[in-house]
């Protein structure tokens, strides 16, 4: 249930992303939206009184911060500018099947071999989709190797808060990933901001909005507890529904196109995501902590 809730939150991130970077400078989009997450992060910490993490746990932060702050955010709003958000969900499907191979890099986590083919097929779908779409193997378009490097970024950042969840929680995992990257994204927010100063109508400044609490903020409670409590890459591969309800926003909210193939492709990742629930994935015995109950 939390790692949907997730999904559900983080299904209407491309779309809104694509409306605001229509009128917003790409950099002030990625970068702001941190920084107004930032800001929510840190009242929420105060009002918990949580702890500050350990020097482990600050490295393992900083690895979150450049997956899931950075990273994915920057590369899909540069992709955006010139692609569809329709298309970008289609994409962004390889990131369970990515998300699964941190599980087993960096939380240790063992998948069965039915996981591993269940996830497969959704990549193969994807994969036919590009190919059927125009995208070269050898040559893909600018706008792909964005989105193809926000899903690495964004596998990292997943797997690495998933787990680091297991200590810290959900919530204060994304939080202290935020504030942690704040002398990043303060800089290049404001240098952006002056180069081409924010205007835009009410629907940017609302797709900004989502974006800042819902995406990159309370999305994150959300789905780090629930990958934090049903294993990373078993809750991750929930993700491969993300398209299907993407694509309803695009047709919504932008009046995108909806291709047969991308119909087809959707179709296709949502019966891997149902075989894939079936499976049972080995992971490190952990035991879930409040951070407020342990010393500093």
């Amino acid at each position: 249930m939390l790692g949907a809730l997730g999904v559900l939150a983080f299904s209407m991130s491309l779309p809104a992303t694509r409306i605001a970077v229509q009128q917003l400078d790409p950099w002030f989009v990625a970068f702001g939206r941190c920084v107004g997450a930032a800001l929510l992060a840190g009242a929420y910490l105060r009002v918990t009184g949580a702890p500050r993490p350990s020097p482990r746990q600050w490295r393992r932060l900083s690895l979150v911060a450049l997956g899931v702050v950075v990273g994915f955010p920057l590369f899909t709003s540069l992709a955006l500018t010139t692609q569809t958000a329709a298309h970008g969900a289609i994409v962004i499907t390889v990131l369970p099947a990515m998300t699964a191979v941190f599980a087993v890099l960096r939380a240790g986590e063992r998948p069965p071999p039915l996981f591993w083919a269940a996830s497969m097929g959704g990549l193969l779908a994807i994969l036919t989709f590009l190919i059927a779409n125009g995208a070269v193997l050898g040559a893909p378009a600018v706008a792909d190797l964005f989105l193809l490097a926000a899903v690495v970024l964004a596998g990292l950042g997943y797997a690495e808060g998933g787990a680091l969840a297991r200590e810290l929680g959900g919530a204060r995992t994304i939080c202290w990933a935020l504030l942690l990257s704040l002398p990043v994204t303060v800089p290049i927010t404001a240098v952006a901001a002056l180069a081409a100063p924010p205007r835009a109508d009410a629907g940017a400044w609302s797709a900004f909005g989502y974006l800042t609490a819902v995406s990159m903020f309370l999305g994150f409670f959300a789905w780090y507890a629930g990958l934090a409590r049903g294993g990373i890459a078993r809750i991750g591969q929930i993700q491969l529904a993300q398209p299907a309800l993407t694509l309803v926003w695009s047709t919504l909210l932008l009046g995108e196109r909806v291709t047969p193939a991308s119909i087809a492709a959707a179709l296709v990742v949502l019966a891997c995501i149902a075989l894939v629930q079936r499976t049972r994935t080995a992971r490190p015995a952990t035991v879930l902590v409040p951070a407020a109950t342990r010393r500093r």
